[in-house]
Order: C-alpha cells, then sequence, then structure tokens
C-alpha cells in the first residue's frame, strides 16, 4: 500500500485529500502545514512515505525551501507538488519535485502520478 505524506497549509486539502486517498486505497502516514513541519516530520518518520504531496504557498517555509531540504536529506524521497500557482512550476522542478500538478486536480490524475512515481521507486529499489 502506498504511503502518502500531506503538505499543505489548508485543513480542508488535508481533509479532502485524506478522504479521496484513503478510498482509492492509499494510506495516510502524516500531515505538516507548513514546509518547516514536513521537514521535521519527514526526519521524525520511520519508514520515510512512498510520497510526499507538496504545496507551495505556506508560512513558516515555502514548498520548495521544504523540497530541496528533504533532497538533500534523502535524495530518493519522491515529492509531488500541488499548486494552484503554475508561475512556481519551475522553482518546484529546480527544487527537486518529480512533477508539478495544478490545483485543482482531477482525482484521477492524482492517482496516476502517486502510482507511477511510487510504482517506479518501488522497482528501482528490488
Amino acid at each position: 500500500m502506498v504511503s502518502v505524506l500531506i503538505v499543505d497549509d489548508d485543513q480542508l486539502i488535508h481533509k479532502v485529500l485524506e478522504r479521496l486517498l484513503v478510498a482509492a486505497g492509499f494510506r495516510i502516514s502524516g500531515h505538516a502545514f507548513d514546509g518547516a513541519e514536513a521537514v521535521e516530520k519527514f526526519v521524525q518518520m520511520n519508514p520515510k512515505p512512498d510520497i510526499i504531496l507538496m504545496d507551495q504557498r505556506m508560512p513558516m517555509m515555502s514548498g520548495a525551501t521544504a523540497t530541496r531540504q528533504i533532497q538533500h536529506l534523502d535524495p530518493s524521497s519522491r515529492i509531488l507538488f500541488l499548486s494552484a500557482d503554475e508561475t512556481v512550476r519551475e522553482e518546484a522542478m529546480a527544487a527537486g519535485a518529480l512533477d508539478f500538478l495544478t490545483k485543482p486536480i482531477r482525482s484521477a490524475i492524482l492517482f496516476e502520478m502517486i502510482n507511477k512515481y511510487a510504482s517506479s521507486a518501488n522497482r528501482s529499489d528490488s
């Protein structure tokens, strides 16, 4: 079962994503409400989540900065950006995101991307 860490400052986004992901068979491994909390939780998590869903605009630390820090800690971490701000796509990708999905996103596309990157990682781990 693919585990997902949700990082977003909007509690409603957390609730909606959790419901959708759990109903689709994914496991929520944690929640973080800003970039600094995401880095802190990532450090403490064992096992690490298969996928991190990362927003950009959050208090304390942006998603791109958190992505850079998480990638520095664990270059094999897999981060998908979910943001309504298309202008940060380049920054997110340069920070180490695997892909950039623009909010609002269709759940089928989100599930497809999570499965794509989780399965490619599992193949390289074997």
